[in-house]
């Protein structure tokens, strides 16, 4: 008997002692490296449980699916780019978005990315997760430093900022996940520097 697919948790409301903070996040980070080392298709709840020293009955309590804990694991260390930050130039704007990328993608959430991108391609759930979390909030930030830009007049409007957004999310992800690296090196760091100043180039940004 695997334990993929979990009972189906009562809607009758638990008695007894309140549920442990430290127990959820216990089983969130053995999720996360349970994933790490085996992938959405190799990840086994028992593992999970055992990794995080509870059992396998605490969490049943929580989670009634594999799904639903990988969903709430990946969505725990969604990526957080931090808010947008006006500093009154394209140039240092763009540089605070690729460094704020490039943070998140070095750490546990471009790990999380990695582990569950190739499963989200026929998973609902988890695709809606990572655009939701993931692609929107830089594109958002994107569209908001491009207005600005285009305001001060350091570049021409941008008819499509999707694409720029696209053009940051694309060669990061490319050169982090998908390029041999040495082991403790930063790749997210070093490919925000050398891209900036072909986002610059293309957008038309004065001097």
């Amino acid at each position: 008997m695997t334990t993929d697919h979990l009972p189906e948790a009562t809607r009758t409301p638990q008695r007894g002692r309140p549920r442990d903070a430290s127990r959820d996040r216990a089983l969130m980070d053995a999720t996360l490296a349970e994933l790490q080392l085996h992938g959405y298709s190799g990840l086994r709840t028992a593992a999970v449980a055992k990794r995080a020293g509870v059992s396998t009955a605490t969490l049943y309590r929580r989670w009634r699916s594999k799904e639903q804990l990988v969903v709430d694991a990946a969505r725990l260390w969604a990526e957080d780019l931090g808010p947008d930050r006006d500093t009154g130039n394209l140039r240092s704007d763009l540089a605070l978005l690729l460094h704020d990328k490039a943070t998140a993608l070095d750490g546990p959430s471009g790990r999380t990315l990695r582990a569950v991108l190739g499963e989200a391609a026929h998973n609902q759930a988890l695709a809606d997760l990572l655009l939701r979390e993931y692609v929107t909030p830089l594109h958002e930030r994107v569209q908001a430093l491009l207005a600005r830009a285009a305001e001060r007049g350091e570049i021409p409007p941008v008819a499509d900022p999707v694409v720029v957004g696209e053009m940051v999310i694309g060669p990061m992800v490319t050169h982090t996940f998908l390029i041999p690296h040495t082991p403790g090196s930063r790749p997210g760091a070093d490919i925000a520097e050398r891209l900036l100043p072909y986002l610059l180039r293309a957008l038309g940004a004065r001097e």
